[in-house]
């Protein structure tokens, strides 16, 4: 048996290139640990995160009031089926509800669990309230989505990384340009369409921020053509972009909101669909669940993660410090002529390079050997996703070492 305490950084790359699916292209840091807005490898190194798990760590890691919820749950009791009530989920669908601002919660685990429960309501709610003919619901989607791994995802991506040998896709399908309002006003004049399901930032096309009346006109359009407004949060929620949701920027309630990652401070998988009753309660008992969507041990969890959200004031750390990381990063876009813009909204930044993707990839290769981890999306983009907690002098330490690490470049 191999003592997993004493490989090398190499020897762990190479159990999982032996033994696990080759579905995944990381940077080769091996991670042992992680505290507040940093992550340590096997070897003890310090590094800055600056992609959160993809946003799913925004109270940082290990947050202390997160893990005493958990291992206090965790003592109680875990997981039982559905088959029977519990006492921590009516508390925590209250509590979501409240929270948010809907009338019922549904729990999944996954985002794209969220995201496939949301076409679903979509679809009955198609056929039950609107009055759509069964079988020919219609859903608008946005090109350069990104809504996960499933079949019905990747149906709806136009990433052929995505959907490529993964065929035959889900119909029903509608896809239009991502900020044109005129092509989704064309599409909504079908008359089969329940739902319009988009990102209100695309975050792994490479934080494409849509123009503010792009939404607000989509919006204004669902509600004249009796369309459903589905707001796949998942990434821009929880305070990511200086707002609790990216949609509260314009004001926008969405008809369906689909949540996950910073629900549970990156310590479960947790996953949470919000609609009010109309929607809700077209999905009858046994038409829909998970064995382990809203056990109590997530409930717990994610009632103390949302708690710390407002308690440490996360939203507001995560506009003030992110109006200041793009400031500082735009500096170094007036030294550096490999950078074509810097762009995002609050914690969620990109780094957009002029040149191909692996320019970016060597950067980011630079960036986790000066301390700092990030990681490319669509080739020449760099995501920058910190933890909310970071801070000014923290923020100011990471921006020197992407000036170091452009340097090298």
């Amino acid at each position: 048996m191999i003592s997993i305490s004493k490989l090398s950084q190499k020897e762990y790359i190479q159990l999982e290139e032996d033994y696990g699916a080759h579905n995944y292209h990381p940077i080769p840091v091996v991670l042992e640990r992680g505290s507040g807005i940093y992550l340590y490898d096997t070897d003890g190194k310090c590094y800055f995160d600056f992609l959160s798990a993809y946003s799913a760590v925004n109270q940082g890691h290990s947050h202390p009031r997160i893990i005493h919820a958990l291992i206090q749950q965790a003592q109680k009791l875990t997981l039982c089926s559905r088959a029977f009530h519990n006492s921590m989920l009516g508390q925590y669908e209250q509590f979501m509800n409240e929270y948010f601002g809907y009338d019922k919660l549904l729990p999944m685990n996954t985002g794209v669990e969220a995201v496939e429960t949301a076409i679903k309501l979509c679809r009955k709610w198609s056929y039950e309230v609107k009055g759509v003919e069964e079988h020919c619901a219609e859903i608008i989607v946005v090109e350069g989505n990104f809504h996960g791994r499933t079949i019905a995802a990747v149906s709806i991506s136009t990433d052929p990384s995505s959907y490529s040998g993964y065929g035959p896709f889900l119909g029903g399908i509608i896809k239009v340009p991502y900020n044109d309002i005129e092509a989704f006003r064309r599409a909504a004049e079908r008359p089969n369409v329940g739902g319009f399901l988009l990102e209100p930032i695309q975050g792994e096309a490479g934080v494409i921020i849509p123009e503010d009346d792009y939404l607000k006109e989509a919006f204004s359009i669902c509600k004249e053509k009796n369309i459903l407004f589905i707001a796949d949060e998942v990434q821009t929620g929880i305070a990511r972009t200086g707002k609790l949701l990216a949609c509260d920027h314009v004001n926008i309630r969405p008809d369906i909101l689909i949540l996950g990652k910073a629900l549970s401070g990156g310590v479960l998988p947790v996953s949470a669909v919000l609609a009010d009753n109309e929607i809700m309660l077209c999905v009858k008992p046994g038409e829909h669940g998970s064995t382990f969507g809203g056990n109590p041990l997530a409930c717990a969890v994610t009632m103390e993660a949302l708690k710390i959200v407002k308690d440490e004031q996360l939203e507001m750390n995560a506009m003030i410090m992110g109006n200041y990381l793009k400031d500082m990063l735009n500096n170094l876009k007036s030294k550096f002529s490999m950078i074509k813009e810097i762009r995002g909204r609050g914690l969620l930044i990109a780094i957009e390079l002029n040149n191909n993707s692996e320019e970016a990839w060597n950067l980011c290769l630079k960036l986790a050997e000066n301390g700092l981890l990030a990681k490319p999306t669509h080739g020449n983009i760099i995501r920058l996703a910190p933890p909310l907690i970071i801070n000014k002098e923290q923020l100011e330490t990471a921006v020197g070492i992407i000036e170091k690490s452009l340097r090298h470049i």
